[in-house]
Protein backbone atom coordinates (compact mmCIF):
# COMPACT_ATOMS: atom_id res chain seq x y z
CA UNK A 1 0.00 0.00 0.00
CA UNK A 2 1.31 3.46 -0.92
CA UNK A 3 1.51 5.50 2.27
CA UNK A 4 1.69 8.70 0.19
CA UNK A 5 -1.63 7.93 -1.50
CA UNK A 6 -4.56 10.18 -0.61
CA UNK A 7 -7.28 8.49 1.44
CA UNK A 8 -10.67 9.81 0.41
CA UNK A 9 -14.04 9.88 2.19
CA UNK A 10 -17.03 10.69 0.00
CA UNK A 11 -20.30 12.19 1.26
CA UNK A 12 -23.12 12.47 -1.28
CA UNK A 13 -26.16 14.73 -0.82
CA UNK A 14 -28.02 12.50 -3.24
CA UNK A 15 -31.25 14.45 -3.49
CA UNK A 16 -29.37 17.63 -4.43
CA UNK A 17 -27.44 16.00 -7.28
CA UNK A 18 -30.15 13.63 -8.54
CA UNK A 19 -32.85 16.29 -8.73
CA UNK A 20 -30.34 18.81 -10.08
CA UNK A 21 -29.32 16.44 -12.89
CA UNK A 22 -32.94 15.80 -13.80
CA UNK A 23 -33.96 19.46 -13.79
CA UNK A 24 -30.79 21.13 -15.10
CA UNK A 25 -29.57 18.55 -17.60
CA UNK A 26 -32.67 17.78 -19.61
CA UNK A 27 -33.99 14.85 -17.56
CA UNK A 28 -30.61 13.12 -17.20
CA UNK A 29 -30.57 10.21 -14.74
CA UNK A 30 -27.82 10.70 -12.18
CA UNK A 31 -24.95 8.23 -12.68
CA UNK A 32 -22.42 7.74 -9.90
CA UNK A 33 -19.74 6.12 -12.09
CA UNK A 34 -18.22 9.38 -13.46
CA UNK A 35 -17.68 10.53 -9.87
CA UNK A 36 -16.16 7.19 -8.93
CA UNK A 37 -13.78 7.33 -11.91
CA UNK A 38 -12.73 10.93 -11.19
CA UNK A 39 -11.90 10.08 -7.57
CA UNK A 40 -9.99 6.94 -8.53
CA UNK A 41 -7.53 9.25 -10.30
CA UNK A 42 -7.05 11.27 -7.11
CA UNK A 43 -6.54 8.58 -4.50
CA UNK A 44 -7.99 5.60 -2.64
CA UNK A 45 -11.63 5.98 -1.62
CA UNK A 46 -12.03 4.40 1.82
CA UNK A 47 -15.58 5.56 2.65
CA UNK A 48 -18.62 6.22 0.47
CA UNK A 49 -21.90 7.43 1.96
CA UNK A 50 -25.04 8.75 0.27
CA UNK A 51 -27.87 10.46 2.16
CA UNK A 52 -31.53 10.53 1.06
CA UNK A 53 -35.04 9.30 1.69
CA UNK A 54 -34.47 6.21 -0.42
CA UNK A 55 -38.19 5.54 -0.91
CA UNK A 56 -38.00 8.44 -3.36
CA UNK A 57 -35.02 7.00 -5.25
CA UNK A 58 -35.64 3.26 -5.47
CA UNK A 59 -34.22 3.02 -9.00
CA UNK A 60 -30.89 4.49 -7.88
CA UNK A 61 -30.24 2.02 -5.06
CA UNK A 62 -28.75 -0.75 -7.16
CA UNK A 63 -26.31 1.46 -9.07
CA UNK A 64 -24.98 2.97 -5.85
CA UNK A 65 -24.60 -0.35 -4.03
CA UNK A 66 -22.71 -1.74 -7.03
CA UNK A 67 -20.17 1.04 -6.40
CA UNK A 68 -19.95 0.11 -2.69
CA UNK A 69 -21.80 3.24 -1.55
CA UNK A 70 -23.35 2.99 1.91
CA UNK A 71 -26.93 4.25 1.74
CA UNK A 72 -27.88 6.35 4.78
CA UNK A 73 -31.64 6.41 5.25
CA UNK A 74 -33.22 9.66 6.38
CA UNK A 75 -36.55 9.17 8.24
CA UNK A 76 -39.54 10.11 6.15
CA UNK A 77 -40.56 13.65 6.97
CA UNK A 78 -42.03 16.42 4.91
CA UNK A 79 -40.25 18.91 2.66
CA UNK A 80 -37.56 21.11 4.15
CA UNK A 81 -37.64 19.23 7.47
CA UNK A 82 -36.44 16.04 5.77
CA UNK A 83 -33.84 17.96 3.74
CA UNK A 84 -32.49 19.65 6.87
CA UNK A 85 -32.29 16.30 8.64
CA UNK A 86 -30.22 14.87 5.77
CA UNK A 87 -27.89 17.89 5.74
CA UNK A 88 -27.33 17.78 9.49
CA UNK A 89 -26.72 14.01 9.53
CA UNK A 90 -24.23 14.29 6.66
CA UNK A 91 -22.33 17.17 8.31
CA UNK A 92 -22.17 15.43 11.69
CA UNK A 93 -20.93 12.18 10.11
CA UNK A 94 -18.22 14.00 8.15
CA UNK A 95 -16.87 15.82 11.22
CA UNK A 96 -17.02 12.62 13.27
CA UNK A 97 -15.03 10.75 10.62
CA UNK A 98 -12.47 13.56 10.43
CA UNK A 99 -11.72 13.11 14.15
CA UNK A 100 -11.96 9.32 14.30
CA UNK A 101 -10.01 8.47 11.12
CA UNK A 102 -6.98 10.72 11.06
CA UNK A 103 -5.54 8.81 8.09
CA UNK A 104 -8.27 10.25 5.84
CA UNK A 105 -6.65 13.13 3.95
CA UNK A 106 -9.42 14.22 1.57
CA UNK A 107 -13.16 14.73 1.98
CA UNK A 108 -15.40 14.87 -1.10
CA UNK A 109 -18.67 16.74 -0.51
CA UNK A 110 -21.09 16.12 -3.36
CA UNK A 111 -23.64 18.92 -3.29
CA UNK A 112 -24.23 22.41 -4.58
CA UNK A 113 -25.93 23.57 -1.38
CA UNK A 114 -24.30 26.58 0.30
CA UNK A 115 -25.45 25.24 3.68
CA UNK A 116 -22.41 22.93 3.53
CA UNK A 117 -19.94 25.82 3.27
CA UNK A 118 -19.32 25.91 7.08
CA UNK A 119 -18.60 22.16 6.95
CA UNK A 120 -16.02 22.74 4.22
CA UNK A 121 -14.36 25.49 6.26
CA UNK A 122 -14.22 23.28 9.36
CA UNK A 123 -12.72 20.33 7.49
CA UNK A 124 -10.02 22.57 6.05
CA UNK A 125 -9.30 23.91 9.55
CA UNK A 126 -8.69 20.28 10.50
CA UNK A 127 -6.06 20.09 7.74
CA UNK A 128 -8.23 18.06 5.39
CA UNK A 129 -8.29 18.63 1.64
CA UNK A 130 -11.87 19.22 0.43
CA UNK A 131 -13.17 18.52 -3.08
CA UNK A 132 -16.69 19.64 -3.96
CA UNK A 133 -18.86 18.20 -6.73
CA UNK A 134 -22.08 19.84 -7.95
CA UNK A 135 -24.20 20.92 -10.92
CA UNK A 136 -23.30 24.26 -12.53
CA UNK A 137 -26.84 25.63 -12.55
CA UNK A 138 -27.71 24.57 -9.00
CA UNK A 139 -24.41 25.15 -7.19
CA UNK A 140 -24.26 28.16 -4.90
CA UNK A 141 -21.53 30.63 -5.86
CA UNK A 142 -20.34 30.53 -2.24
CA UNK A 143 -19.40 26.85 -2.22
CA UNK A 144 -16.67 26.41 -4.91
CA UNK A 145 -14.29 29.11 -3.55
CA UNK A 146 -14.45 27.45 -0.12
CA UNK A 147 -13.11 24.15 -1.49
CA UNK A 148 -9.59 23.14 -2.46
CA UNK A 149 -11.01 21.87 -5.75
CA UNK A 150 -14.51 21.91 -7.20
CA UNK A 151 -15.69 19.64 -10.02
CA UNK A 152 -18.83 20.31 -11.99
CA UNK A 153 -20.67 17.04 -12.52
CA UNK A 154 -21.56 17.68 -16.15
CA UNK A 155 -17.86 18.25 -16.99
CA UNK A 156 -16.77 14.86 -15.66
CA UNK A 157 -15.57 12.26 -18.12
CA UNK A 158 -18.37 9.77 -18.78
CA UNK A 159 -21.36 12.06 -18.21
CA UNK A 160 -23.46 11.66 -21.34
CA UNK A 161 -25.39 14.91 -21.68
CA UNK A 162 -28.62 14.83 -23.71
CA UNK A 163 -28.30 16.53 -27.09
CA UNK A 164 -30.21 19.78 -27.33
CA UNK A 165 -33.12 19.63 -29.74
CA UNK A 166 -34.22 22.35 -32.12
CA UNK A 167 -37.59 23.98 -31.57
CA UNK A 168 -40.25 21.88 -33.14
CA UNK A 169 -38.36 18.60 -32.84
CA UNK A 170 -34.99 16.97 -33.25
CA UNK A 171 -32.51 18.51 -35.62
CA UNK A 172 -32.30 16.81 -38.95
CA UNK A 173 -29.15 14.90 -39.65
CA UNK A 174 -28.32 17.19 -42.55
CA UNK A 175 -28.58 20.23 -40.26
CA UNK A 176 -25.93 18.93 -37.86
CA UNK A 177 -22.21 19.60 -38.30
CA UNK A 178 -20.11 16.56 -39.11
CA UNK A 179 -18.59 16.70 -35.64
CA UNK A 180 -20.12 18.70 -32.80
CA UNK A 181 -17.55 20.24 -30.44
CA UNK A 182 -17.83 19.21 -26.82
CA UNK A 183 -19.82 21.58 -24.61
CA UNK A 184 -16.73 22.20 -22.50
CA UNK A 185 -14.81 23.56 -25.48
CA UNK A 186 -17.25 26.44 -25.92
CA UNK A 187 -17.34 27.37 -22.24
CA UNK A 188 -13.67 28.33 -21.74
CA UNK A 189 -11.91 31.55 -22.74
CA UNK A 190 -8.57 30.30 -24.06
CA UNK A 191 -7.04 33.79 -24.09
CA UNK A 192 -7.94 34.22 -20.43
CA UNK A 193 -6.44 30.81 -19.71
CA UNK A 194 -3.15 31.82 -21.36
CA UNK A 195 -3.03 34.93 -19.19
CA UNK A 196 -3.71 32.88 -16.07
CA UNK A 197 -1.03 30.31 -16.93
CA UNK A 198 1.64 32.92 -17.69
CA UNK A 199 0.79 34.95 -14.58
CA UNK A 200 0.90 31.87 -12.37
CA UNK A 201 4.08 30.52 -13.95
CA UNK A 202 5.79 33.89 -13.66
CA UNK A 203 4.93 34.11 -9.96
CA UNK A 204 6.16 30.58 -9.30
CA UNK A 205 9.43 31.18 -11.13
CA UNK A 206 10.06 34.39 -9.21
CA UNK A 207 9.85 32.34 -5.99
CA UNK A 208 12.72 30.18 -7.28
CA UNK A 209 12.99 26.51 -8.13
CA UNK A 210 11.81 24.32 -10.97
CA UNK A 211 8.13 24.46 -11.93
CA UNK A 212 6.67 21.07 -12.82
CA UNK A 213 3.41 20.57 -14.71
CA UNK A 214 1.82 18.94 -11.65
CA UNK A 215 2.73 21.85 -9.35
CA UNK A 216 1.55 24.38 -11.94
CA UNK A 217 -1.85 22.70 -12.13
CA UNK A 218 -2.17 22.62 -8.34
CA UNK A 219 -1.42 26.35 -8.27
CA UNK A 220 -4.08 27.03 -10.92
CA UNK A 221 -6.63 25.05 -8.89
CA UNK A 222 -5.70 26.95 -5.73
CA UNK A 223 -6.46 30.18 -7.59
CA UNK A 224 -9.68 28.82 -9.08
CA UNK A 225 -11.02 25.61 -7.48
CA UNK A 226 -13.32 25.08 -10.49
CA UNK A 227 -10.43 25.00 -12.97
CA UNK A 228 -10.40 22.05 -15.34
CA UNK A 229 -8.73 21.76 -18.72
CA UNK A 230 -11.86 20.02 -20.01
CA UNK A 231 -13.63 23.39 -20.09
CA UNK A 232 -11.18 24.45 -22.80
CA UNK A 233 -11.61 21.31 -24.90
CA UNK A 234 -8.54 19.40 -23.69
CA UNK A 235 -8.60 15.81 -22.48
CA UNK A 236 -5.78 16.32 -19.98
CA UNK A 237 -3.48 18.96 -18.54
CA UNK A 238 -0.57 17.58 -20.56
CA UNK A 239 -2.53 18.12 -23.76
CA UNK A 240 -3.25 21.70 -22.70
CA UNK A 241 0.43 22.37 -21.99
CA UNK A 242 1.44 20.89 -25.35
CA UNK A 243 -1.00 23.27 -27.07
CA UNK A 244 0.44 26.25 -25.16
CA UNK A 245 3.97 25.11 -26.04
CA UNK A 246 3.02 24.90 -29.73
CA UNK A 247 1.76 28.48 -29.45
CA UNK A 248 5.08 29.57 -27.85
CA UNK A 249 3.27 30.54 -24.65
CA UNK A 250 5.31 28.10 -22.53
CA UNK A 251 8.28 25.80 -23.06
CA UNK A 252 8.37 22.17 -21.90
CA UNK A 253 11.42 20.11 -20.98
CA UNK A 254 11.69 16.60 -19.58
CA UNK A 255 11.09 16.47 -15.83
CA UNK A 256 12.24 14.01 -13.15
CA UNK A 257 9.13 11.85 -13.62
CA UNK A 258 7.58 10.65 -16.86
CA UNK A 259 4.53 12.66 -17.80
CA UNK A 260 5.42 15.55 -15.48
CA UNK A 261 7.58 17.94 -17.54
CA UNK A 262 9.25 21.11 -16.38
CA UNK A 263 7.39 24.23 -17.51
CA UNK A 264 9.08 27.54 -18.33
CA UNK A 265 8.95 30.39 -20.76
CA UNK A 266 10.35 29.96 -24.28
CA UNK A 267 13.81 31.23 -24.97
CA UNK A 268 15.17 32.70 -28.16
CA UNK A 269 18.84 31.94 -28.78
CA UNK A 270 20.41 34.46 -26.41
CA UNK A 271 18.56 37.54 -27.79
CA UNK A 272 15.91 37.36 -25.07
CA UNK A 273 18.04 39.27 -22.54
CA UNK A 274 18.52 42.04 -25.06
CA UNK A 275 14.77 42.42 -25.29
CA UNK A 276 14.46 42.49 -21.51
CA UNK A 277 17.11 45.19 -21.34
CA UNK A 278 15.15 47.32 -23.80
CA UNK A 279 12.05 46.97 -21.61
CA UNK A 280 14.01 47.64 -18.43
CA UNK A 281 15.52 50.80 -19.88
CA UNK A 282 12.16 52.27 -20.84
CA UNK A 283 10.55 51.40 -17.50
CA UNK A 284 13.54 52.82 -15.60
CA UNK A 285 13.28 56.11 -17.50
CA UNK A 286 9.54 56.47 -16.96
CA UNK A 287 9.16 55.18 -13.39
CA UNK A 288 11.33 57.75 -11.60
CA UNK A 289 8.19 59.32 -10.08
CA UNK A 290 5.33 56.88 -10.54
CA UNK A 291 5.06 53.22 -11.57
CA UNK A 292 4.50 52.68 -15.30
CA UNK A 293 1.15 51.15 -16.35
CA UNK A 294 1.33 48.25 -18.76
CA UNK A 295 -1.34 49.79 -20.99
CA UNK A 296 0.38 51.86 -23.64
CA UNK A 297 3.85 50.75 -22.60
CA UNK A 298 4.48 48.91 -25.85
CA UNK A 299 3.68 52.04 -27.87
CA UNK A 300 6.03 54.14 -25.72
CA UNK A 301 8.72 51.49 -26.07
CA UNK A 302 8.42 51.65 -29.86
CA UNK A 303 9.04 55.41 -29.82
CA UNK A 304 12.60 54.78 -28.63
CA UNK A 305 13.02 51.39 -30.32
CA UNK A 306 11.08 51.43 -33.62
CA UNK A 307 10.12 48.02 -34.90
CA UNK A 308 10.18 46.39 -31.47
CA UNK A 309 8.17 43.16 -31.34
CA UNK A 310 8.02 40.63 -28.54
CA UNK A 311 7.63 37.97 -31.22
CA UNK A 312 11.28 38.53 -32.18
CA UNK A 313 12.18 37.11 -28.78
CA UNK A 314 9.90 34.08 -29.00
CA UNK A 315 6.83 35.47 -27.22
CA UNK A 316 3.31 35.46 -28.53
CA UNK A 317 2.11 38.56 -26.67
CA UNK A 318 3.49 41.63 -24.90
CA UNK A 319 1.94 40.61 -21.56
CA UNK A 320 3.67 37.24 -21.74
CA UNK A 321 6.99 38.95 -22.63
CA UNK A 322 6.65 41.40 -19.74
CA UNK A 323 5.77 38.65 -17.25
CA UNK A 324 8.83 36.69 -18.35
CA UNK A 325 10.98 39.79 -17.77
CA UNK A 326 9.46 40.13 -14.29
CA UNK A 327 10.09 36.44 -13.58
CA UNK A 328 13.76 36.97 -14.37
CA UNK A 329 14.00 40.04 -12.14
CA UNK A 330 14.51 42.55 -14.93
CA UNK A 331 11.47 44.59 -13.85
CA UNK A 332 8.93 44.47 -11.00
CA UNK A 333 5.31 43.99 -11.98
CA UNK A 334 2.27 44.20 -9.66
CA UNK A 335 -1.46 44.26 -10.35
CA UNK A 336 -3.28 47.39 -9.11
CA UNK A 337 -7.02 47.16 -8.43
CA UNK A 338 -7.21 50.95 -8.33
CA UNK A 339 -5.58 51.37 -11.74
CA UNK A 340 -7.11 48.16 -13.07
CA UNK A 341 -3.77 47.47 -14.72
CA UNK A 342 -0.31 46.08 -14.09
CA UNK A 343 2.18 48.66 -12.78
CA UNK A 344 5.90 48.29 -13.55
CA UNK A 345 8.97 49.58 -11.75
CA UNK A 346 12.69 48.86 -11.71
CA UNK A 347 14.36 47.89 -8.43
Amino acid sequence: MDNNEDRIALFLDFENLAIGAREDLGGLDFDFKPISDALAERGRVVARRAYADWTMFESARRGLTEHQVELIEIPQKMGATRKNAADIKMAVDAIELAFERDYITTFVICTGDSDFTPLVHKLRELNKRVIGIGLRASTSRLLPPACDEFLFYESLEGVDLPRKRRRGGAAKKADRPAEEPPAAEASGDLAALERSVTQTLSGMQSSGGVVLASTLKRALIRKDPTFTEADYGFRGFGELLKHLADQKVVALTEGPARGDPEVGFPESGGTEEAGFEVLRGVVAAESKVDPVPLSGLKDRLRKTHPGFSEKDYGYRGFLQFTKAAAARGRVSMEWSDEAEDYLLTVD
